[in-house]
Parts: structure tokens; sequence; C-alpha cells
């Protein structure tokens, strides 16, 4: 284990992004005594509201990188698209946790991947594709049925298709329709796989090499858009066991500083029983553990203070269950005025025992946008996720 000397409350931690995990980080640092300041193009950011210093800069502007860098003891980020030139600027000066090397892996689905099984990590059936023609060939040896997602951006369903569940169409016309869904440009065909649920792991590692693993969580999708997620996942401990020790290995292999959660598809095969395989990292906070708040000991926005701070990691322990579910801008679609200008009834919602509201203070919702999110707690994982699911439909 190597020995490097811890940040101390007092100092200032750099964000690159000033998004909701950017806003939450702050949040989580602010309450231990550090100062702020974060990178964002977008002025009105939700960080800014409660940070110390708001650079307006692009990702890949390397002169808004270092002038971040100058202010702050350690940088660290919330969002992937992070420009390798601007990466190098902020750590010409100050620690960078996570480090340009890992970024640029994970950044591009197509090196992502082949890490991956480079590494011997467990994955599905999956072809890069740079071309049209790559992409029919990739679906006919995938069998027909994929998925597709295009290798740099795209979240939340964004740069995302999917072939061969319309039984009418032709293989040609899937293809186009999946060359078109990757924007034209270089992606990744996944094999359909049989899914039983999707799990995620997150995992903190100090520069230090100190690491720890948190519960897994139960992630529920709709639309590709998280829905409701639960700590812990209703799995079997033996399950919980691989996950964790998968989420510890590519930490180490990394030489993570900082955290990553690990997205799972958990498959069910007659007769194999079940079986985890790596979807996508990413090496931030996750919504998938905003539960963390209050569901464990330390929660993920304080671990990745701790984390990039090389402090001593806080325990990630259950407490109680808990559980989140999305607020995303269709709830303040009025369809009288076909605009957003209806407001949610949160006093109805939080009159269900247990629940918490969280917003993001982002000026305009818009569909399918993350406005903030519901937490429960609750004796059972089950009753975490109906008391989020009533408030929500109380909304």
């Amino acid at each position: 284990m190597s020995h490097s000397t811890p940040i101390l409350p007092g100092a200032t931690i750099g964000i690159f992004g000033g998004g909701q995990l950017g806003r939450m980080t702050a949040m989580a640092a602010r309450a231990m005594g550090y100062r702020i300041l974060v990178l964002d193009p977008d002025p009105g950011c939700p960080a800014r509201f409660v940070v110390d210093g708001c650079i307006e800069a692009g990702w890949d502007d390397a002169r808004g990188a270092a002038n971040l860098a100058r202010g702050c003891d350690v940088v660290t980020l919330e969002i992937e698209q992070i420009a390798p030139r601007s990466m190098d600027a902020a750590a010409a000066l100050t620690p960078v946790r996570p480090g340009r090397a890992m970024l640029e892996i994970i950044q591009n689905r197509i090196e992502q991947k082949s890490w991956l099984a480079r590494n011997s990590f467990p994955i599905g059936p999956y072809r890069a594709v740079h071309s049209l023609d790559d992409t029919r060939a990739a679906i006919l040896a995938l069998g027909g049925r994929c998925f597709c997602k295009s290798a740099t951006g795209g979240y939340d369903g964004r740069g995302q298709g999917k072939v061969g569940f319309n039984p009418d169409a032709s293989v040609d016309e899937e293809a186009l329709g999946a060359w078109e869904a990757l924007g034209q440009a270089a992606g990744v065909v996944e094999q359909a796989i049989s899914l039983d649920k999707e799990i995620s792991v997150l995992v903190a590692r100090s520069p230090s090499g100190e690491v720890k693993v948190y519960p897994a969580a139960w992630n529920h999708h709709e639309h590709q858009i998280l829905a409701w997620s639960v700590i812990p996942a209703p799995i079997a401990p033996a399950l919980e066991a691989q996950a964790r020790k998968i989420a510890t290995d590519i930490a180490d292999t990394f030489a993570l500083e900082g955290i990553l959660a690990i997205e799972f598809f958990v498959t069910k095969d007659e007769g194999h029983g079940e079986k985890l395989l790596v979807n996508e990292l990413a090496p931030r906070p996750h919504n998938s553990y905003h539960a963390s708040e209050r569901a464990c000991v330390t929660g993920q926005f304080e671990q990745h203070v701790r984390a990039v701070c090389d402090l001593p990691l806080g325990d990630t322990e259950v407490v109680q269950p808990g559980a989140i579910a999305n607020l995303l801008g269709d709830l303040w679609h009025n369809p009288e005025t076909a605009k957003f200008d209806k407001e949610p009834n949160f006093a109805a919602a939080l009159s269900v025992p247990g629940v918490r509201l969280h917003l993001y203070e982002k000026l305009r919702p818009r569909k399918a946008r993350k406005m903030g999110h519901l937490s429960a707690v609750a004796s059972t994982a089950g009753e975490a996720v109906a008391r989020v699911q009533r408030a929500l439909q109380l909304l």
C-alpha cells in the first residue's frame, strides 16, 4: 500500500462538472469543511448555487481546466466527457482523481469493452462497429437480437437502439436503423441476453490503496432510464460476493483513485443458475447509489470526497434498506398548456412515512430530464421500494 498526504478539510476541491452529481458531492464536501470550485459549460448548472466558485468552460477547454486546478488542492469529476487535454492541463498543476488513463478507457465503450475482455472480466458477446457494413455483419454474427450503443457520449437511452425485435423488418432495414441510432459513428453492438435483473456495485479506492465496496443495488429501468433503485439488492450471498470481488478487482487493476460504479446484468440460464456480466463502468457517483445517503453508514458523496482526498474510507454497511425513484421533467408537463409549467404535489408525496425529497435546482424541466429524486427507508427493501413508488404516484 502506497502512502500519500491526506488533503484535509479547509482545502479546496475542484470538480469537472456542475450537474446534480457535482452538486451533491459539493454539499457533502461543504459539510466536511471543504471549499468547492466547479467547471461547467452551463452558467446556471445545479452545483452553482452551493459552491464557492464556478468556471464557465467546456469539457475540452484546457485553459479553463488549468484555471480550475490553480485554485484547488485536488480535482475530481462527475461526468466522463472531459477531454484528455483538459485532464492534462489540470494534472500539471494539482492531483486529478481519477486520472486520464482510466478515464480515456471508460469514456469510449469500444475501449472499455476491450479493456474488460483483456483483463478477463465477464462481459456478454459484442462487436465493435465503425460502418454500416460492420453493423450488419455484427447483427448477423450475434444472432439478430441486439442492442447498439454509441462509442462515446450517450446515456439514459441516448445514442442507443435495438434490433431484432420487429419481425416485419429485414436485416438491412434493422442494420440501417441501428447505424442511424449510433449517429452513423463508431459504436458497439451487444447480443441481447436473457436478463433476470440489473444490479450495480459501487467501489471506492483511495490513493493509499484502501478499498471499500458497497452492497449491491437492484435497479429497474424504464425506457433506458433508471426509474427506481434499492439497497440492498435481493440477491443470493454468493452472487453478492462475486459482484463485490469483480468490483474490487476492477478498481485494483485500474489503480482507481476515487469511486467507480459497475453496472451488472444478472442472467439466469436453465441448469446454470445466475451469472454476472459487466455492462458498463462509471468513474463517479452513480444514480443507483443515491439511496446510500440514507441506507448506508457512509453515503456515496461523502465517500467520493474521502477517496479523492485520501482520507480513511467510510463504513459502507447498510443501516436500513433504502430506495430512490427518479423525478423526470415529464412530471412538470401540463397537457392543457402543452408546457412544462405544472407543479408536482410535493406535499402529498412527503406525507408517505420515511420519504424525503431531493431536487437539483434545474431551472427548466423537459421530457426525460432528471430533475430530482425521492428517497425512502423502511425495515425491508421491498417496503422501501413500495414507499417511494407510492410517493411518486401521489405527485
